[in-house]
């Protein structure tokens, strides 16, 4: 029984329920489906789907997460940093049909479903660590221009056809230039976006809510569909949502395929931040890999009930909070009100105008523009300031999935690079310094006849062996004095493979041909391990090997006779 309460925490919390805790989460469950049906709308029409899959996408994952997901507040549902994902794959491949969208996005959202749930399964929640801060705000930057451009076209009232970014601004200019602008529309979404804008630090009033409902009164009252064309949702389809396969065509699985995984990445960070920040500020801590698991089954569940990837809501989930939410029960009462609402009451947003959408995810995405923390890596070091530059105009030009693929590389590069030219030091004897330290930094350093001591700053592995032998030469060369010893400080070395153990053979070599012996100190024992498998431990004799610089230091005093005076203790080794 224990085993499944923990793949099954929703039923572990049910089990503890409070009978006190009901009328806060279903007061909160009712206020928060107010907000998540205009929200779930707006996120389908910006994924490149019709609104009522918004939707589904909406009430599926809230009934799932609630049974597998260990946060008792997170609040999931369509988002905006995976509109333009969707979009980005949906759109080129649907041809206009919207039926094909709904199915290449719901097999996008069972391929991150099941990414997420092996990765959980594997203990893999670290995963999204992998992308840096500058390429993760590069890349999110760009994901918001492109929904933000996308939504344009809807709030000024008129359609384009045009794929990326660029073509699509184009596309727009044009069609404001040629007097297509609808300005009724465009009144009715920009004070819907102002609304917004004004009121989201407020956390007593909805702004979302507000902006929508007076948007949609305005709109009836004054017959503007009728009268000025100004487009609007219309009634909704009655009824909810079935279990349907999702099939796509053969030309279309390596872009579902590297949409899907590039959201499963995306929604976990998001969700694994907003979890971690949850958990610290209620006390209910949580396994970031049940997170990863509870997001998958989720989005594995909503691709098959006819939604599209879903991730968790720093703007839904607050609006829980503030409305006295204690469970995931919160979720479960919003899933089922927005299930009566389509059920008994199709029709009461058939007023609600494209424009105000358009305007609720231009919010959201201005929302997910990063300046100032860019502001602040330029200051700290610019090359990475480039790198989330170069990240957004790779999104920004070539689109969301060539986008996705160029951060991924830069990820890959940005990690390796460190890794293949680390830093490295000759090290000396500061005075009134403990210890041993780099001569460029301690010019006045003394270093003792005959002995290079060289400290290499990373783990030594195929992509940086050569380099490492090279400066470990160029050390020797470079030596005031003739030398005698070599020796590694290594402590900072934390693994090392095949291809390196190889370099340091050869390396051993190159030295004993010039009379030079190689030594490694502060060698830490998993790194001694393996080279004791690999045969350089015996090649090279247990008696290279020391456990500090300080006892290097004074075994190779003691076996050259160098004269030597150490400044700490004044004596003659």
């Amino acid at each position: 029984m224990k085993h499944w309460m923990r793949w099954l925490p929703g039923l572990d919390t049910l089990r503890r329920y409070d009978a006190a805790w009901l009328p806060r989460d279903v007061f909160a469950g009712i206020v928060l489906a107010t907000m998540l049906v205009p929200v779930g709308i707006a996120y389908a029409e910006a994924s490149g789907l019709p609104g009522i899959y918004g939707l589904y996408a909406t009430i599926v994952p809230l009934l799932v997460y609630a049974l597998f997901g260990p946060s008792r507040i997170l609040i999931l549902g369509p988002d905006s940093a995976l509109a333009g994902i969707i979009l980005g794959v949906v759109t080129p491949l649907a041809g206009g049909d919207p039926l094909r969208a709904v199915s290449l996005a719901g097999m996008m959202a069972i391929v991150s479903g099941m990414v997420c749930i092996l990765a959980g399964i594997a203990r893999l929640g670290f995963v999204t660590e992998l992308l840096s801060k500058p390429i993760r705000y590069g890349y999110m930057n760009g994901i918001a221009l492109t929904v933000l451009i996308s939504q344009l076209p809807r709030l000024f009232g008129f359609s384009i056809e045009s794929e990326g970014p660029l073509r699509s601004l184009w596309a727009i200019a044009r069609a404001i230039l040629d007097g297509k602008t609808n300005w009724v529309a465009f009144a009715v979404g920009l004070a819907t976006l102002m609304v917004i804008l004004l009121l989201k630090n407020n956390k007593r009033l909805p702004g979302i809510l507000i902006a929508v409902v007076g948007a949609t009164a305005v709109v009836a009252a004054l017959d503007l569909g009728a009268r000025y064309g100004v487009k609007v949702q219309g009634p909704l389809p009655q009824g909810l949502p079935g279990f349907a396969v999702p099939w796509i065509g053969y030309g279309d699985i390596l872009p579902v395929l590297t949409g899907g995984c590039a959201i499963a990445l995306i929604s976990f960070a998001d969700t694994s931040v907003l979890s971690r920040a949850y958990a610290a500020r209620l006390g209910h801590p949580v396994d970031p890999n049940q997170e990863m698991i509870g997001l998958g089954a989720a989005n594995l569940a909503t691709g098959f009930f006819q939604g599209f990837s879903i991730s968790s809501s720093s703007s839904r989930t607050p609006v829980a909070e503030a409305a006295g939410a204690h469970t995931q029960l919160t979720g479960v009462v919003g899933a089922l009100a927005i299930a009566l609402l389509l059920l008994a009451a199709p029709n009461l947003l058939r007023h609600l105008p494209t424009a105000a959408l358009a305007a609720v995810v231009i919010a959201s995405a201005i929302a997910l523009i990063e300046v100032a923390d860019l502001k602040r890596i330029y200051r700290i070091q610019q090359w990475e300031f480039w790198l989330a530059i170069v990240c957004f105009v790779g999104v920004a030009v070539l689109g969301v999935i060539p986008g996705i693929g160029l951060a991924i590389i830069l990820a890959i590069v940005e990690f390796l690079w460190d890794g293949w030219r680390p830093h490295s030091a000759v090290l000396g004897r500061a005075y009134g310094v403990k210890g041993y330290h780099d001569i460029t930094r301690y010019p006045d350093a003394r270093r003792i006849p005959g002995l290079v001591l060289f400290r290499w700053d990373a783990p030594l592995f195929f992509a940086n062996a050569e380099f490492f032998k090279e400066r470990a030469l160029d050390a020797v060369a470079t030596s005031p004095t003739p030398v005698r010893w070599l020796v590694v400080a290594a402590e900072p070395v934390t693994s090392v493979d095949v291809t390196a153990c190889d370099m340091v053979a050869e390396l051993d070599e190159a030295l004993h041909a010039q009379d030079i012996e190689l030594c490694f100190a502060e060698l830490k024992d998993p790194v001694k391990d393996k080279l004791k498998r690999f045969g350089l431990f015996a090649q090279l004799g247990e008696n290279r090997f020391f456990p500090t610089i300080g006892v290097a230091v004074s075994r190779y005093l003691e076996v050259n006779r160098v004269a030597w005076e150490d400044w700490e203790d004044g004596t003659q080794a």
